[in-house]
């Protein structure tokens, strides 16, 4: 997983897109293009209709690098978001061209099925944008199958710390099914072109 940029990275990145440097936003895909790919990928589940997301979030960065506001949060979560609001509406775009042609289900249906979406893609994002310690205490907790004993150990914390940690974590994500993600996305993206 790729470390969080520190938000002197940030700005620079951002000011080079501005400058409209190539290599900036090369350098901008390496970093993250992985977790776009990953996130579309878990909401659409389907592989071209990620690449298709991905070609768009970075499509998008490079056409809007004043977009991002260092002072909203990480670049990292800023993509991330970017991303999920992409995911989730070409999901309840393609879901309601399907069942406008005959597809099976009902209009209900669609809107629970782009509704789980968007909380998986809020759970993504949560996760994505929650302060390294928290995120690694998670990883390691729920990948790992760690308890918080073994967690403290491999972080090399106290095990005070790693319950802390842990339970930030989890009620960080815990808002996924009830909170919409924040922040909209700027007039024209993620509709229909």
């Amino acid at each position: 997983m790729a470390k969080d940029a520190p938000p002197r990275w940030d700005r620079k990145m951002q000011q080079r897109l501005a400058r409209g440097e190539a290599a900036a936003l090369g350098e901008l895909y390496d970093r993250f293009a992985a977790l776009v790919h990953s996130q579309a990928h878990r909401v659409l589940d389907d592989e071209e209709a990620a690449d298709q997301v991905t070609r768009e979030v970075f499509g998008y960065i490079w056409e809007n690098p004043d977009a991002y506001d260092p002072k909203q949060g990480s670049m990292r979560s800023w993509v991330a978001r970017l991303t999920n609001s992409q995911a989730v509406h070409r999901l309840r775009q393609s879901e309601a061209a399907a069942l406008a042609r005959g597809g099976e289900g009902t209009a209900e249906e669609l809107e629970q099925k782009v509704r789980r979406a968007a909380v998986a893609a809020r759970a993504d994002y949560i996760v994505t944008s929650m302060p390294a310690p928290l995120r690694a205490a998670l990883e390691l907790a729920y990948f790992q199958r760690r308890d918080y004993r073994q967690t403290a150990a491999d972080l090399g914390v106290t095990a005070d710390e790693a319950r802390r940690r842990l339970r930030l974590g989890l009620q960080l994500l815990s808002t996924a099914h009830t909170r919409p993600l924040e922040g909209s996305l700027p007039p024209g993206y993620g509709h229909a072109r």
